[in-house]
């Protein structure tokens, strides 16, 4: 939000107003004029008698005028009075009383009049009364005895005061005493209960009147009040009142309203136009009244209407007269309603409509003096001439007085006086002085010569050309020492001489003269104006949202006219500043360190020259965590709940969402606070279930999107009374920790669990599907028990029981534990192995007896080695590899196996204490498979047209080679491939010579091994043949022919455009690829098996050293 104003606009509205307050009426002090007051005493003048008595009369004339005063209508003759001084030059008096003067001695009716040899002016009737504030008189007050219910009123009664006094209660402690829709002041200082209660009780209720003029307090004597409550009130008590003093021994009963102020159904009320109007209306009844008011055939005048007194009062300000009319109050309950109407009549003491103005005159010319005023009743118009009515004044042959009007005709200088007209009606009167000065005066300018104007772009430009002459001269303005004279409507011609230049603009700078002429002279003066370019803030500041203790920084960067020196000025809600070290103003920004909860508010940038203003301005909002919640109450408290409410702290500008109420249990876990419940952030009461035989304290956090508030302070203790457990232990198992025991567990119930002291648990067992009776013992708060001796992994039927020492928990549930488990005893059988492929075999094994697993029955697991491989025997380290089949499976899949290799494998039942026996070794083969790629491929002795190749046999023959395989093709200059070549070697070679190949050609070479089953992995080589010494020799002394170099040329030409051609028409070619697929040879004898199958179980892998050779 950015403001901006004009400080020369504002300026130059004062000048226009005070030069048309000049408008060719203030006659420059140099020149002869009848006197002019110019301050005054107010017409009701209310003086502290403590102090000295100062009535102020000041006045200007030429020649100066003299002073004289009339007191009580009389000459007041001030040389006879010692206490009686005027000030120098001056008519103000100064009446000492602080040395043994008495201001009621000077109490009355004064009258200044400055008077020279054009005139008389005349003051106001100034009315002196010295201010009093009496002691309030004595009187005995009884005590009030009130039935509660009823109403009442306590009567201030002050002392009559001048001005009247200030009321207010208060009590013996000098506090405020509160007021409501129920108890409230009145306009007359009495104090009014609509309706008692027994609160109101008291021996302290006091009046107090503040007497302003002289700084002084009186109060009355204190009211006590007694409320009774008739159903509290004993047989003694009611003896000793009378029917009198309780008002009759009725219960409370509810009333109608009925009107304490004012009374009956109509009043009336006067009131002076411009004044406030006060309306009151207060009721009594039970339940309290609640006040309305109406103007009957109208409304209620919109923005001068205010409610005061909890809407008892009715205040108008400024009222006029279409504000007379009838305004109705209606006090309204449950039971009914009753009304009061109150008939205003708006008066008007005197007021101005046209005041009369000096004239100035010069002789021969005519001129009116005008004196209009209005008020209600309308104002008596009466004349004065210097001070003396006009019909008893000197004969002036060129003045007619005709009703408000003088009419004035070819003056000459002996017309010059001083005019008085007084305009009075029952409420008051006005007073006006305008002079009458007949002057022969040639034109004067008062504008100082060469004065300088500055104005902002596109504002007002005002130009004072003040001036006096008689008679009154004629004003014109020019642009330029040349220029023509100003018109049109760009301009405005005030007639204080004032020239308006409504919108300025750049080229408006320059020259102005402005010529004043009568018929006695003519006179010029130039002014200059300046026209600058406006203040503008181009970044303003922006809204902020910030957290506590963060910081946060407020842009204003601005635009100004060069010749402008700005400041800038930052304000924190239309105030300065805090002086604090944490605020830092830059350049062009404000920034705030450390932001605490006291600087939320509106920052204030304003840039200011001399010329204009312009600011701009930003929200700060401060937010944080909400304080805690305070005064936490419980109420409704039961066995099994309480009522919890609280009162929120201060959310910091971010709404609480939530409250989390825990709670502390000081029996059992003493400074341990748990979770109970949480409530949104609307609700301040919550209903709680508690335990019994717990000490409660319970607390509040607020929560909103910043965190969490710090805990309040907990409540009070509440202990709930013992009682049976609710619930039984929880999680209750029976697993043996050894083949003839069983471990029975459980977890304990926590300490509010308990209900009640001697928390035990009765713990029971049977084996199951056995006709046996329970057996039950009770054991300490402790959470576990182990029955001995019994048979290895047998089911039992177990339940634990809480108990206190007020009784047992509500009958358990039963659970199905063992006792302890022991190793299988048996081996699975009939263990059989189907080979699938090379690497994949599949086992198969008989189910042990469950009778023999002794336990849980968790799986088998299946052990296999590979014991040898079968293409060469050599000594190895052994990878034990250990698969595991859950539940009762009797079968599973070996993966990952090795081809033409020799195994051996074992299977075991496993149960929750182990396994068992292994099943005897079973020994398998796997078939040949195709071999690993050659372990290297060397290429080397290279010629003409030979090479020679070097390989290794592979890592992993995987059965016995039969070859080995060889193909390989030429590749040219474009990488083009040639014509594949595939040769077999037998499997013990491990080198080839290649012979007759091409020179200087690359050869690209593919090479991979066989076994019965097929081929291997391929590894590829590239090898180039050299070229022939004479044939290089021949191709150089060629390279250096000229019409070898124009062949090659034309033929590299004729081979670009071919391949331009081959490329568009896509052309296919064998093309050399950058790299080739390797074969994969997956065995097509394993099929992906789904996890949940448990075929291939879980895996595991140990391993060993043979000495055994393979």
């Amino acid at each position: 939000m950015m403001k901006k104003k004009s400080i020369f606009a504002s300026k130059a509205s004062l000048v226009l107003f005070l030069c048309q307050m000049i408008s060719a009426l203030d006659v420059p002090l140099d020149l002869s004029q009848p006197p002019t007051i110019t301050r005054q005493s107010p017409k009701d003048y209310i003086v502290d008698p403590r102090e000295n008595i100062v009535i102020q009369c000041e006045a200007k004339g030429k020649p100066p005028p003299s002073f004289s005063w009339t007191r009580n209508g009389t000459h007041f003759d001030i040389d006879k009075d010692a206490q009686v001084t005027m000030k120098p030059n001056s008519g103000t008096l100064v009446i000492n009383i602080m040395n043994g003067g008495k201001a009621e001695a000077y109490e009355g009716v004064y009258q200044c009049t400055a008077r020279n040899e054009r005139g008389a002016a005349i003051s106001n009737n100034i009315v002196i009364r010295p201010s009093r504030s009496p002691l309030w008189t004595k009187e005995k007050l009884e005590p009030n005895q009130v039935r509660e219910g009823d109403s009442l009123v306590l009567h201030c009664r002050p002392p009559v005061g001048l001005p009247p006094p200030i009321i207010f209660w208060m009590d013996n402690a000098f506090q405020r005493l509160p007021q409501s829709e129920r108890v409230s002041q009145g306009l007359n200082g009495d104090l009014y209960f609509s309706n008692v209660q027994p609160e109101d009780t008291r021996e302290d209720y006091i009046c107090y009147a503040r007497f302003n003029h002289t700084q002084t307090i009186q109060q009355k004597q204190p009211i006590s009040v007694k409320v009774f409550s008739m159903d509290s009130l004993n047989d003694t008590i009611a003896a000793n009142l009378s029917d009198t003093d309780i008002y009759g021994a009725k219960p409370v009963t509810e009333r109608q309203p009925v009107l304490l102020t004012p009374t009956g159904s109509t009043s009336t009320k006067v009131e002076l136009r411009g004044n406030v109007l006060l309306l009151e209306c207060i009721a009594a009844g039970l339940p309290t009244p609640v006040i309305r008011w109406i103007k009957e055939g109208g409304e209620l005048p919109a923005n001068r209407t205010f409610f005061e007194n909890f809407k008892k009062t009715l205040k108008i300000i400024d009222v006029s007269e279409a504000d007379s009319g009838n305004y109705k109050c209606i006090a309204r309950n449950i039971l009914g309603s009753t009304h009061h109407v109150i008939s205003v009549t708006v008066k008007a003491a005197p007021y101005w409509i046209t005041a009369p103005r000096n004239l100035v005159l010069s002789p021969g010319e005519d001129g009116t003096l005008i004196c209009r005023a209005n008020g209600n009743p309308k104002p008596n118009i009466s004349w004065l001439a210097n001070g003396v009515p006009i019909a008893i004044a000197p004969e002036d042959p060129s003045r007619k007085v005709d009703g408000d009007t003088i009419i004035f005709s070819h003056v000459q200088e002996r017309s010059s006086a001083v005019y008085q007209c007084n305009a009075s009606n029952e409420y008051g009167y006005l007073l006006a002085n305008a002079f009458v000065n007949v002057l022969a005066e040639p034109p004067r300018i008062l504008t100082p010569a060469n004065k300088l104007y500055q104005v902002i772009a596109d504002s007002p430009a005002l130009l004072d050309c003040a001036y006096f002459g008689s008679p009154k001269p004629e004003i014109e303005w020019f642009k330029g020492v040349k220029g023509s004279i100003l018109r049109g409507n760009e301009y405005v011609f005030h007639d204080n001489g004032t020239l308006e230049i409504p919108v300025a603009q750049k080229d408006s700078t320059g020259t102005y003269t402005c010529v004043a002429r009568n018929e006695l002279g003519k006179i010029q003066n130039e002014v200059q104006l300046e026209v600058k370019d406006p203040t503008m803030i181009i970044k303003q500041p922006e809204y902020k949202v910030i957290q506590r203790y963060g910081q946060v920084s407020f842009e204003c960067i601005i635009k100004h006219d060069s010749t402008l020196l700005p400041t800038v000025i930052w304000l924190k809600d239309n105030g300065e500043l805090p002086d604090d070290e944490r605020f830092l103003v830059g350049k062009d920004n404000l920034t705030i360190m450390n932001v605490t909860d006291k600087d939320d508010g509106t920052y204030i940038c304003i840039v200011n020259t001399t010329l204009d203003s312009v600011s701009a301005s930003a929200v700060l909002t401060v937010v944080a965590r909400p304080n805690p919640p305070f005064d936490l109450e419980l109420t409704g408290q039961l066995e099994r709940s309480v009522e919890l409410s609280w009162i929120p702290g201060d959310e910091n500008n971010s709404p609480i969402t939530n409250f989390v109420i825990e709670y502390e249990d000081g029996l059992h876990e003493p400074g341990v606070w748990h979770y109970q419940t949480e409530v949104p952030g609307t609700q301040t009461t919550v209903q709680l279930k508690l335990s019994p035989y717990v000490n409660y304290s319970f607390r509040v956090i607020a929560v909103n999107e910043i965190g969490r508030s710090q805990p309040s302070e907990p409540s009070e203790q509440y202990l709930t009374k013992s009682a049976n457990p609710d619930e039984n232990p929880s999680n209750v198992q029976g697993i043996g920790s050894e083949p003839d025991n069983l471990v029975i567990t459980w977890e304990s119930l926590k300490g509010f669990q308990s209900n009640g002291p001697g928390l035990q648990y009765k713990v029971s067992w049977r084996q199951k599907d056995v006709d046996d009776e329970w057996t039950s013992v009770i054991v300490a708060n402790v959470s576990k028990y182990i029955v001995s001796g019994t048979p290895t992994f047998v089911p039992y039927e177990i339940k634990v029981q809480a108990l206190n020492d007020l009784g047992y928990a509500p009958e358990p549930s039963e659970v199905i534990g063992h006792s302890g488990e022991d190793l299988p005893m048996v081996a699975p059988g009939n263990v059989q192995v189907h080979v699938i492929n090379s690497t994949l075999a599949k086992v198969h094994w008989d189910p042990v007896p469950l009778k023999t697993v002794r336990g849980h029955l968790q799986g088998y697991k299946v052990y296999y080695w590979k014991v040898q491989s079968l293409s060469r025997r050599s000594r190895r380290h052994v990878e034990k590899k250990i698969l595991t089949f859950r539940g009762n499976k009797t079968f599973g899949m070996l993966p990952g196996l090795e081809p033409y290799s020799s195994y051996k494998l074992n299977v075991r039942v496993v149960n929750g204490k182990g396994e068992g026996p292994a099943s005897p070794d079973k020994v398998f083969k796997t078939p040949e498979g195709v071999p690993s790629s050659p372990s290297f491929l060397k290429i080397t002795n290279p010629t003409l047209d030979s090479l020679t190749l070097e390989w290794g046999s592979p890592t992993h023959p995987n059965g016995v080679l039969t070859s080995y395989i060889l193909k390989f093709q030429p590749i040219n200059n474009t990488h083009e491939l040639g014509p594949l070549v595939e040769i077999r070697i037998p499997a013990n070679e491990s080198s080839l010579i290649l012979k007759n190949l091409n020179y200087s050609t690359r050869y690209k070479f593919y090479f991979n091994a066989q076994t019965s089953v097929g081929s291997g992995s391929q590894i590829t080589e590239e090898a180039v043949t050299i070229m022939d010494e004479a044939m290089a020799s021949r191709q150089v002394d060629i390279a250096t022919q000229g019409w070898f170099i124009g062949l090659m040329c034309a033929v590299a030409l004729l081979i670009l455009i071919l391949l331009i051609v081959c490329f568009i028409r896509r052309n296919k070619g064998g093309k050399y690829p950058v790299k080739e697929k390797e074969d994969a040879h997956a065995d097509p004898e394993i099929q992906p098996m789904k996890e949940d199958d448990g075929t291939f179980g879980e895996y595991r892998l140990f391993s060993f050293v043979s000495s055994a050779p393979f």
